[in-house]
């Protein structure tokens, strides 16, 4: 079960150099910061957070596992850059965050090591940055509890994304830094789709996100066509 191979050790080099500005609300991770409260509401709208059991796999420096926490949930983030996973921790020291612990570990090490334990699990912004995202999606599936939700986000696939995410968002409006996504590894809806199936979680919900550059604000929306979000269950036994 355990694939701690499923890494891209340039990905972890690219956001461990990032890392110190992790909580810098004007900086590279401007954005998650900006979507994070849409995210979160999203979340807490279909499984309400509080007193609920939560892993964030890839959380980064925090961002979204933060703020579940003081929604009232227990949260465990997981990631496997070392150098974020210091200033998560940091963060959550200095801003006295409550029911928040970190774990360098990959996912698929977890769900060997804890399986089912989960109410529900987070995995966002971060399938199209693996070289399996396939076997993470697995991972999630055994790491929730039978009845329980598994959240994904990601970027879809397509020529408007290519457009939006990659040349707009790195080239154009500076909004993230050049080089983040790269377009192949980017996952349509129907694909990621099929990789809940086959792990046996069943599709519930889908929400795109959009960026509007004039007011410089995100909202939720239905359009998939480039930042989605999907809500799975996993079957109650």
């Amino acid at each position: 079960m355990t694939t701690a191979a499923n890494v891209d050790e340039s990905e972890l080099a690219k956001f461990s150099a990032l890392a110190h500005r992790w909580w810098d609300l004007t900086g590279e991770f401007a954005p998650l910061h900006a979507i994070n409260p849409l995210r979160l509401e999203w979340i807490d709208g279909i499984c309400p957070l509080a007193g609920q059991r939560i892993l964030d796999v890839g959380c980064g420096g925090g961002i979204l596992a933060d703020a579940m926490a003081r929604k009232g949930a227990e949260v465990l983030g997981i990631d496997l850059a070392e150098k974020s996973l210091k200033v998560a921790k940091l963060h959550a020291l200095e801003a006295q965050t409550p029911r928040l612990t970190y774990r360098c570990i990959a996912a698929e090490a977890l769900a060997a090591e804890q399986p089912g334990r989960f109410d529900a699990v987070t995995c966002m912004e971060m399938l199209e940055h693996v070289p399996d995202p396939a076997s993470i999606v697995r991972a999630c599936a055994t790491l929730v509890k039978p009845g329980g939700w598994v959240f994904f986000s990601t970027i879809n696939r397509n020529p408007k994304s290519f457009l939006m995410a990659i040349v707009g968002a790195e080239y154009l409006l500076n909004l993230v830094p050049r080089g983040t996504h790269e377009y192949a590894r980017l996952l349509r809806p129907s694909e990621l789709g099929r990789f809940c199936r086959k792990a046996g979680l069943e599709l519930q919900r889908s929400s795109g996100l959009e960026y509007n550059p004039l007011t410089r604000r995100y909202r939720l929306s239905a359009d998939t066509g480039v930042n989605y979000m999907i809500a799975t269950r996993r079957p109650a036994e």
